[in-house]
Order: structure tokens, then C-alpha cells, then sequence
């Protein structure tokens, strides 16, 4: 014979009161529906025919009848139709087992007492009782009286865990688009190409002077600007004495990079003017100080040329720099219509009881009342992501949450964040938020 033995009243939960009471109407229409077929078999056959004792008794037998057969569906298994419908069980409140028949029958009786016609007065007795109850298993006085508990025995849900115990990172593609790209780096100026400087250049072939040349004049650098020399003296100046001090007129031009920055420099690195025919004469017969004196100063002023462009615009990249680097981030703040208003430093959760998901490093709960009942009761999330934008995002809700801007509504979809940006007006609910960015 199978084991019909209930399980313990401590295995499984107390039942709630509103099926208990589901119960309870199913096993009343089953009980007074036989009545009521007894009733009418009785007046067909009997009362109408005149025996009417006969049919008092088949009625009142039908009565007895059924309430026993209640009565050891209680008893022996824990169970009555309404009871089998809705997954409860009454078992014995210390051992779990079947209270027995002699306690369900007083506790069938006490239930049909408080069934009478008394305007619900007898069942909203027991049921106070049991809402009153301090040991939390919502056991009436039917119950205290017969020892009984009334257990949930349905399977309980299967709860399906997160993979990850973390919370899942927010990667907010719309928000990567609304916000500016960040400066460059700090970057040397780039420096102009020189001019590529000739390996051998070609030196002007002059002809033995007739007068000797000092040794100071002989050891200047390579010239390079022999040939603007001669257009600018006339023709018919003899050619001799001009080429000779040719070579140290100019012998600042390699010192400088490229001739570009020499025509920057001002007067010292102009071309001189070609000299008349009696200077020349002069220089070659024993002066030659002042033609080596200006391309000294011109060699020192082009070797130092190039060093103050690119100092300058380096610092000013630098400043730039750190004065984007030290710019501090935005800081949101979002007000309710509760009146609640607070900033945004971390994962906050709106609803009605907001309950965070293992492993959520929540900084803000925010639970809000909601008169018409359209509040989940975990209903949203808000969260400044890594790029500094504030999103919110669904949280699966039975209403769902509109996003308000600039007048235009659209529905959130749940599980995507979405991007928020100042004076945005999210509605969740019958509640809404207005965002504010705070520089």
C-alpha cells in the first residue's frame, strides 16, 4: 500500500491566506452542489408525492454523507477537493502527520458553523484569528483547537542563477557617439624638413690672386653664396679682386638649416650689397676684420635661430594638455517627483523595493510609492558609465519606462541602456525623474 503520509509542516511554507480561503469556496460549491441535487432528487420523487419524511431523510443522509467523505479525505490524507486543486495539505503541526478523523471532523464541524448565513461574520473570525497568529504559520483558532497546520506543497520555482556574480558592465554605443573625442597628446611641434645639405659642394674656381691673403681669410666655411655676388657688382669691374674675398663675405650660409629661416632672422643674415671696386681693394690690401666681424655675429644668430620657435610652441601644447587633463568630470543629478533628488556615484536601483542581485555593488536605492500599482518592483537602474555619461536602463518591468525629450516620448527597451542627457524626463510608472548635469 503507497504512503499517503503528508509531508512535515516545518518542510514546506505556511499557505497564504487567499488560497487557503480558494480553497475553502471550492469545497463549499462542491458540497452545497450536492446538496442541492439531493435536494431536488428528493422533492421529484418523494416530497412531491407526498413522503415526506423520506425525502427529509435522503437529504439529511446526503448531508451526513458528504461531510464524512470530507472528513476522511482529511483525516487520513491531508486533502479535500478544494485543497487537492490548490496544493495544500492540513497536517499535524509537531509531527507532519494526518491530524486523524476525530479532528477533522470538529475541524469540518467549526468550518460549517462559521459557513451559516451570519453575514461572514464567522469566517472573518477565524480568518482574524489566523492573520493574528505570533508564530508566523497563520494557524486559525480551527487549527490551535485541532492541532493542525495548512502547508504550501506546490514545487517551488526554479530559480535560474547568473553565470556571472558580477554585475554586467554597461557599453553604451550611443553615449561613445554623443561625447567629443578626446584631445591628442602632447606632441613635439614638427620641425621643417631641411634643405638636403650637397656632400660635396662645388667651391668656385678662382684665380691666383696676385696679392697674398692674409691667413684668417682662407679658413672660413664653405661658401654658398658665390654666385649672388656677382650680378649685383657691374660688369666691368675687374674680375680678380672681386673673387678673391668672395669666399669670406657669406661664410655664415651652411651654419644656417634651411634658408628659409634666414631670410626670417632680419637684417644680420641679408645678403650685403656687392661692394664698389676701391672697398674691395681696401679689403684685399690688408682690412680684412670688418668682412670676417658681421659673419661671425650672423654664424651665432643663425645657430640660435631655430631654438626659439619650437620652445614657444611646444609649452603652449603642453598648457593645452593639462588644461584638458585637469578639467574634471560632469556630475548628474536626477530629482523625482517624490521630491527626492540626489547625485549620481554609482549603480542606483528605482522601484517599488528595490532588491539588488548578488554581487551588485549597489551605491542608491530609490523606493517610490505608487498609488495605481504600475511600479515593479525592482523597475530601473542609473549608472554614469566609464565615458562619464549618465544612462538607465530597463529592468524588465511589467510597464516599462518612457524616456520624455524635448517633448518627444519613446518606450525604453528593457535590457538596453540608453543614453540620458540634461533636462531628459524618464517615466517609470505613474512616477517620473528629471535629469540635471551639474559642471
Amino acid at each position: 500500500m503507497a504512503d499517503h503520509t503528508p509531508p512535515a509542516a516545518t518542510t514546506y511554507p505556511a499557505a497564504e491566506l487567499d488560497r487557503r480561503f480558494y480553497a475553502f469556496t471550492v469545497d463549499r460549491l462542491v458540497a452545497w452542489g450536492t446538496y442541492v441535487v439531493a435536494g431536488l432528487l428528493s422533492w421529484w420523487f418523494l416530497l412531491d408525492r407526498g413522503e415526506t419524511w423520506a425525502g427529509i431523510g435522503v437529504i439529511v443522509g446526503v448531508v451526513l454523507l458528504v461531510s464524512l467523505v470530507f472528513s476522511l479525505l482529511l483525516g487520513l490524507r491531508g486533502i479535500s477537493p478544494g485543497r487537492a486543486l490548490l496544493g495544500l495539505r492540513v497536517v499535524h503541526a509537531a509531527t507532519g502527520a494526518p491530524i486523524g478523523v476525530p479532528a477533522a471532523m470538529l475541524r469540518s464541524l467549526m468550518l460549517g458553523v462559521a459557513a451559516l448565513p451570519t453575514f461572514g461574520m464567522g469566517l472573518a473570525t477565524l480568518a482574524w484569528t489566523a492573520v493574528m497568529d505570533g508564530s508566523g504559520r497563520r494557524r486559525g483558532a480551527h487549527d490551535r483547537l485541532t492541532h493542525a497546520a495548512v502547508v504550501d506543497v506546490r514545487p517551488a520555482p526554479v530559480v535560474v542563477e547568473e553565470v556571472a556574480a558580477a554585475p554586467r558592465q554597461i557599453v553604451n554605443l550611443t553615449a561613445m557617439r554623443l561625447v567629443p573625442s578626446p584631445p591628442p597628446a602632447a606632441t613635439s611641434p614638427a620641425v621643417p624638413p631641411r634643405a638636403p645639405r650637397p656632400t660635396n659642394p662645388p667651391r668656385p674656381v678662382a684665380p691666383t690672386p696676385t696679392l697674398p691673403v692674409p691667413p684668417s681669410a682662407a679658413q672660413p666655411a664653405v661658401p654658398a653664396a658665390v654666385p649672388a655676388a656677382p650680378p649685383a657688382s657691374p660688369p666691368a669691374a675687374a674680375p680678380a679682386p672681386a673673387t678673391t674675398p668672395a669666399p669670406s663675405a657669406p661664410p655664415a650660409a651652411p651654419a644656417s638649416p634651411p634658408p628659409a629661416k634666414r631670410r626670417k632672422l632680419g637684417p644680420p643674415l641679408v645678403d650685403p650689397p656687392a661692394p664698389s671696386p676701391e672697398t674691395v681693394g681696401t679689403i684685399g690690401q690688408g682690412t680684412p676684420a670688418p668682412a670676417h666681424a658681421a659673419p661671425a655675429h650672423a654664424a651665432a644668430a643663425g645657430a640660435s635661430a631655430p631654438a626659439a620657435p619650437v620652445v614657444t610652441s611646444h609649452t603652449t601644447a603642453e598648457r593645452t594638455v593639462m588644461r584638458a587633463a585637469g578639467a574634471g568630470p560632469a556630475r548628474w543629478r536626477v530629482a523625482f517627483d517624490s521630491g527626492e533628488s540626489f547625485v549620481v556615484e554609482g549603480l542606483a536601483l528605482v522601484g517599488r523595493r528595490p532588491e539588488a542581485r548578488q554581487g551588485e555593488p549597489v551605491r542608491h536605492v530609490v523606493p517610490l510609492r505608487s498609488s495605481d500599482m504600475s511600479l515593479s518592483k525592482t523597475h530601473a537602474q542609473l549608472q554614469v558609465a566609464a565615458d562619464g555619461v549618465l544612462v538607465v536602463m530597463d529592468r524588465g518591468s511589467t510597464n516599462g519606462s518612457i524616456l520624455v525629450r524635448q517633448g518627444v516620448s519613446r518606450p525604453l527597451s528593457a535590457g538596453k541602456p540608453t543614453t540620458l542627457l540634461a533636462g531628459d524626463v524618464v517615466r517609470f510608472g505613474d512616477r517620473q525623474m528629471t535629469v540635471a548635469r551639474e559642471d
